[in-house]
């Protein structure tokens, strides 16, 4: 059974940087994201959910062709956080931590960023920080649209992965078949002799 939330989704398979390139130009509290990601369950690649109270949950699924070029898909699941979704997503305590970051579109702001980035480590270097506030100091300080704490297995995949695509079942076999297509048009899974 589909939550209200999931309900409420487009589910309208995209590439993969359109989606990063929504929630980077979304002016939704930036601090307010979390993620969970991890190896593909069956096949090449790797899964990542990531979702915010207000905006919802967001279903990427990324293959790298090759070492300078990672291609994938991706779908809103979800147009809010609900009950039902909030267990599957890190708390603040989670170790991990995810950033999603925009190029500057000038010189002059990469200028501006790049002062603000040393003044926000000058002021750290010189006083007693957690790692939590570093990081949240400096994705502050670049301007960062979307960051949070994250779940991640580099070589595996979290409980959490699972659940969320038993949820989104029919997004995680849609997706699937996408990321499919794109894997078997790069013949990627051949190898090099």
């Amino acid at each position: 059974m589909r939550t209200p939330a999931q309900r409420d989704a487009d589910m309208r398979v995209r590439d993969w940087q359109e989606i990063l390139a929504d929630v980077a130009s979304d002016s939704t509290d930036p601090d307010g994201w979390r993620a969970v990601a991890g190896s593909r369950r069956g096949g090449l690649g790797e899964d990542l959910y990531f979702g915010h109270p207000s905006v919802g949950v967001y279903h990427l699924k990324t293959y790298a062709k090759n070492p300078r070029d990672l291609r994938g898909v991706g779908t809103r699941v979800a147009r809010r956080v609900d009950d039902e979704l909030d267990p599957l997503l890190p708390t603040e305590g989670s170790p991990g931590r995810f950033a999603v970051r925009s190029p500057p579109e000038s010189k002059d702001e990469a200028k501006d960023v790049a002062t603000r980035l040393e003044e926000t480590l000058k002021v750290h270097a010189e006083a007693p920080t957690d790692p939590d506030h570093l990081f949240e100091d400096v994705m502050e300080a670049i301007d960062s649209p979307a960051f949070g704490p994250m779940d991640y297995e580099f070589d595996g995949r979290p409980d959490e992965l699972d659940e969320l695509g038993d949820t989104f079942e029919e997004a995680e076999e849609l997706l699937s078949a996408e990321l499919e297509d794109l894997i078997d048009e790069d013949d990627v899974d051949r190898g090099f002799h």
